[in-house]
C-alpha cells in the first residue's frame, strides 16, 4: 500500500483549521432572531473541513499510485502550481478596490486556465466573463450583497 504525503500533509492542515474554525464558530450565537444567527455558517464550513479532510487523508493511502492519463500536462511541479495560483489570488483580491471584482475575478480566471491549465484564451475569457457575471447575478442582483467596484461603477 503506497501513501500520497503531500495530499496527507494538506488534509491534516485543513482538518486543522477546520477545528479551528469550528471552535471560532461555537463561540458565536447559532440563530439569531430572524433566522441564522453569526456561528451558523463558519460552524457548518469547519464540519465541512473537516468532513471533507479526513475523506482526502484517506483517499491518500491508495492501493497504487496515481498515474497520469495520456491528456495530462503538467509543466511545473505542483507545489509551483499551488504557489502560482496562491499569488495570483491575493493579486486579484488587491486589485478590487482599483479595478473592481469582475474585472479582477475574469483576470483571475483567465490566468489560472490559460497559464495553470493550459487551455485556450478564448475559452478562458468567457469561463471569466460567465463566471464574473453569474456572482454579479446572485450577489448583487438576487441577495443584494455589495461587491468591490471600480472606480468607473462596475
Amino acid at each position: 500500500m503506497t501513501r500520497d504525503n503531500g495530499n496527507l500533509i494538506a488534509s491534516v492542515c485543513l482538518g486543522a483549521f477546520g477545528i479551528y474554525v469550528i471552535s471560532v464558530a461555537a463561540r458565536l450565537p447559532y440563530v439569531a432572531e430572524v433566522g441564522p444567527g453569526p456561528g451558523f455558517f463558519p460552524l457548518w464550513l469547519g464540519i465541512g473541513m473537516v468532513v471533507f479532510s479526513a475523506c482526502s487523508a484517506f483517499t491518500s493511502f491508495s492501493a497504487a499510485p496515481a498515474t497520469k492519463g495520456p491528456g495530462d500536462i503538467e509543466t511545473a511541479p505542483k507545489a509551483t502550481r499551488a504557489l502560482a495560483a496562491w499569488l495570483a489570488l491575493m493579486a486579484a483580491i488587491g486589485l478590487f478596490s482599483w479595478i473592481g471584482f469582475g474585472l479582477s475575478f475574469v483576470l483571475l480566471t483567465v490566468f489560472l486556465i490559460v497559464a495553470l491549465d493550459r487551455r485556450p484564451a478564448l475559452l478562458a475569457v468567457g469561463v471569466g466573463v460567465a463566471l464574473a457575471l453569474a456572482f454579479h447575478l446572485i450577489f448583487v442582483v438576487a441577495l443584494n450583497v455589495s461587491l468591490p467596484v471600480a472606480p468607473w461603477g462596475f
